[in-house]
């Protein structure tokens, strides 16, 4: 018969992967592979005297979320995978691991536990810049969109005005370089909504990657972008929060996509002058984040086929702005995808409030789920 113990002995010692087994009656680590020793800096000899130190260091907020995913262990579930935690330590730098975790089918194990731990500082980091571009690449999209699209949206209406001024001269050239004025803005400004609408689009045909992350923080982020711009745009745009940590399972990129939209149709309704606040909140094992424009409002005979798609309640912004229609169709279908729900309040001449209600991480059906 293979000694299977044998066989994956040398894997293990020369592996980046850190094995390890361990004892949650005791609070005894029974076995750690070397790899402990060149991936988190201790020593295999005194990794009982060190598990003190890993708890200190360890960030707060991750402390509870690794005894809900241990205690989703011994109470009967196999396994749990990709157990993401931050290590702070005490030079600044931060250090992300990931956690499997399981119990032996083997008879006579008790409770012991066995599990892995990578280091994964690296890909955390790649994520996080490309999150952040991304963020900034989305914002900067609906920025340029309402920044260019004024400027050709009134020289359509000064040709506008000129073609009816010419009416009393019979010029048909004239006519013609009028025509071409109108109809040449009006295609620059469907283009650059073009564009943006099909970035938005295509991010609903991707299939969800759930990560555990702090939504006040990525929102911030995401924000600041619009509030840097905010003389470009003439609104005033606000962030406000009851909580500075507040973890959800979601795709960062796809519900920045949402809150983009979100933003780019109060920018759309909201006259000159005018206020977006964005605010997000714990309660109730519920997350509700919320999006309030102080715009023009949606018509009550609107206000019933508003998530459907292509429905007849698209209309142009106050700028012109065309829309496809499709966009409250997509967006409610990103948050239902985040087992969340969207609703909206709205009265014609004083907003619109937009509200995404999403389940926390302690959520039992997502505790269930498990880390994506």
């Amino acid at each position: 018969m293979t000694d299977y113990a044998t066989l994956f002995r040398s894997l293990a010692a020369h592996s980046q992967c850190v094995y390890f087994a361990y004892d949650p009656v005791s609070r005894q680590v029974t076995y750690v592979s070397p790899a402990y020793e060149h991936v988190l800096g201790g020593d295999s000899s005194r990794v009982n005297a060190e598990l003190g130190r890993w708890q200190q260091l360890l960030h707060p907020d991750d402390w509870d979320y690794l005894q809900e995913q241990v205690a989703l262990v011994l109470s009967g579930r196999p396994a749990v995978e990709d157990v993401e935690l931050r290590l702070r330590h005490p030079d600044g730098r931060r250090q992300w691991l990931c956690l499997t975790l399981c119990r032996p089918a083997a008879e006579g194990e008790g409770e012991l536990l066995t599990g892995t731990v990578q280091d994964i500082t690296r890909v955390k980091e790649y994520m996080s810049n490309a999150d952040k571009f991304n963020a900034k690449k989305n914002a900067t999209l609906e920025i340029l969109s309402h920044d260019l699209s004024g400027p050709l949206l009134v020289v359509q209406q000064l040709a506008e005005h000129v073609a009816e001024q010419a009416k009393n001269y019979s010029n048909p050239a004239l006519d013609e370089l009028v025509r071409l004025m109108r109809t040449t803005c009006q295609d620059s400004v469907d283009l650059i909504r073009d564009f943006v609408n099909q970035e938005f689009l295509e991010s609903a045909n991707v299939e969800l990657k759930l990560a555990r992350l702090n939504l006040v923080s990525h929102l911030r982020v995401l924000l600041n972008n619009y509030r840097d711009a905010q003389h470009l745009l003439d609104k005033r745009i606000g962030f406000t929060t009851n909580a500075e940590a507040i973890y959800v399972y979601i795709d960062d990129n796809k519900f920045q996509q949402v809150i983009n939209n979100l933003i780019s149709n109060a920018l759309k309704f909201t006259p000159d002058g005018g206020r977006i606040e964005v605010h997000v909140e714990e309660r109730a094992g519920r997350v509700r984040v919320s999006v309030q424009d102080t715009g023009i409002g949606i018509p009550a005979k609107l206000q019933p086929v508003l998530f459907d798609k292509f429905t007849k309640a698209r209309r142009p912004g106050l700028r012109g702005e065309r829309t496809i229609g499709l966009g409250m169709s997509v967006i409610r279908t990103l948050v239902l995808l985040h087992d969340g729900n969207i609703s909206f309040t709205s009265e014609e001449g004083r907003g619109t409030t937009f509200i995404i209600d999403l389940p926390t991480v302690a959520d039992e059906q997502l505790a269930h789920r498990g880390p994506q």
